[in-house]
């Protein structure tokens, strides 16, 4: 969808900044914020697509004003009430007041190393065979979804090179909506900083992204 996660080549946000030596955790509460999201995904109600939605969702304002975690825990908030887990006024108050759904599943501290260490594999197979190969010049599709996509704003409606057949993975177009896993190809796109950012870009830089399959058409 478009909204203010997505600022990839937008101007007016300065530049990328990166803190030398960036520790994992600002804060004692983001350690706290990241074990709840874990625990919290591990009940087996809400794919990685939904979560990622989620946080699309949290309006501009209070996204631009967030930090990295706290808008971890808005849309964990928001996915326990979606799936019944809690109400906004437990949300709020931090005191259970009804019984809520039940978890699929807890995740305990004894089982997180292992559940960690397995991750969540999101490649499937599919039936078909890629339509595009290592050369092929593709345009990526000018859409604007109010659902979740993995095509970027800044990466619509661009002429790239395919770099590489990444293989089948989960459609998180569909995923994220419950519409089924729904795999397709996925490709790496390299696009010229011409292409991307127009007069006045270095020539010199290059942008890749992966993209799914039903986000390009041959060129």
């Amino acid at each position: 969808m478009n909204g203010p996660h997505d600022l990839g080549g937008q101007m007016g946000f300065g530049p990328v900044a990166p803190e030398p030596n960036e520790p994992y955790f600002h804060a004692e509460w983001e350690k706290r914020a990241l074990g709840i999201t874990l625990s919290c995904g591990a009940f087996g109600a809400w794919t990685i697509d939904e979560s990622r939605h989620a946080r699309e969702n949290i309006p501009p304002a209070d996204y631009l004003g967030a930090s990295y975690y706290e808008i971890w825990t808005r849309a964990v908030d928001m996915l326990l009430e979606r799936h019944g887990f809690a109400t906004a006024e437990e949300l709020r108050t931090g005191r259970s007041l009804e019984q809520g759904r039940v978890p699929k599943r807890i995740l305990k501290a004894d089982m997180v190393d292992g559940v960690l260490a397995k991750g969540g594999p999101c490649d499937r197979p599919v039936d078909t065979a890629p339509l595009f190969a290592v050369g092929d010049h593709v345009r990526t599709k000018n859409f604007n979804p109010t659902g979740h996509t993995r095509l970027p704003r800044y990466a619509r409606a661009k002429i790239g090179v395919v770099e590489a057949v990444q293989g089948s993975f989960v459609f998180p177009d569909d995923n994220a909506h419950g519409r089924g896993e729904n795999p397709q190809w996925v490709y790496t796109v390299v696009f010229d900083g011409m292409e991307i950012w127009g007069e006045g870009a270095d020539s010199s830089l290059t942008v890749s992204i992966d993209a799914w399959e039903s986000y390009l058409e041959r060129v």
